[in-house]
């Protein structure tokens, strides 16, 4: 009997989880045994049954209301409406936490990017003020050895940094080596320059490097006199002005 109870509840469904009574036969027992297609001796003992129950009410038109196949439907019907609730829910906070997280990354990526040009830019100030301070040290060190430099001077060994992009140590050599070949002009300091940008030394480092190539040829060389120049001479050929 319950299968057939199942039965008819599921046949219910699709009026409301009414039977009605088509007036095709006698009765709406008849009608019922030949839609479920099972004997109507079942129907008849299902019926009684679950009507005594209050499961099935057979109004005065001879239509069966389930009143529990109500309740399901019903019931499913406030499942169905609490999931999709739920569902709205978790997605509205998918939404939010993905909203954040974005706003997360962006004030991270616009946080990192200004410390990157404050760093950048406490870079530059920190390479300025070196120049300045190496500035400085050329002025003393040209005063000390050469004599006075006056400002077109300074401009035009300046510009061997700024423009050339020479280092400033590579100045203050060719200060010392003029000194120490007793050569105090700022004429000879500028052509001592000008040969060695022209010839892309532009570095202590390679100031160093063509100074002990030049060791070692002399090394290599005759030492008859008059024919081998000391190191320090290499700087004494015909300057470029």
């Amino acid at each position: 009997m319950t299968v057939i109870y199942i039965r008819l509840m599921l046949e219910s469904l699709e009026s409301d989880c009414i039977l009605y009574y088509e007036g095709y036969f006698d009765n709406l027992k008849e009608e019922l045994a030949l839609k479920l297609d099972v004997s109507e001796d079942d129907i008849d003992m299902t019926m009684a049954y679950f009507t005594k129950c209050g499961l099935i009410q057979v109004d005065e038109d001879k239509n069966a209301e389930l009143p529990q196949a109500k309740a399901l439907v019903q019931q499913e019907t406030n499942q169905a409406a609490y999931m999709r609730e739920y569902r709205k829910q978790q997605r509205e906070q998918k939404e939010n936490f993905t909203m954040l997280s974005d706003n997360l990354t962006s004030l991270t990526t616009c946080k990192t990017e200004i410390e990157k040009e404050k760093e950048k830019e406490k870079e530059e100030e920190e390479e300025i003020e070196k120049e300045e301070d190496f500035f400085d040290v050329i002025v003393k060190s040209y005063q000390s050895r050469i004599g006075i430099l006056d400002g077109i001077q300074f401009e035009q060994l300046k510009e061997f940094v700024t423009l050339d992009g020479m280092e400033a140590e590579v100045v203050l050599r060719a200060i010392e080596l003029s000194a120490d070949n007793s050569k105090r002009s700022f004429s000879y300091i500028k052509g001592i320059l000008t040969n060695w940008k022209n010839d892309g030394i532009l570095t202590l480092a390679a100031v160093d490097e063509r100074e002990r190539k030049f060791k070692e040829d002399k090394k290599t060389q005759p030492t008859n006199s008059g024919t081998v120049r000391a190191v320090r001479q290499v700087y004494d050929d015909p300057l470029p002005f």
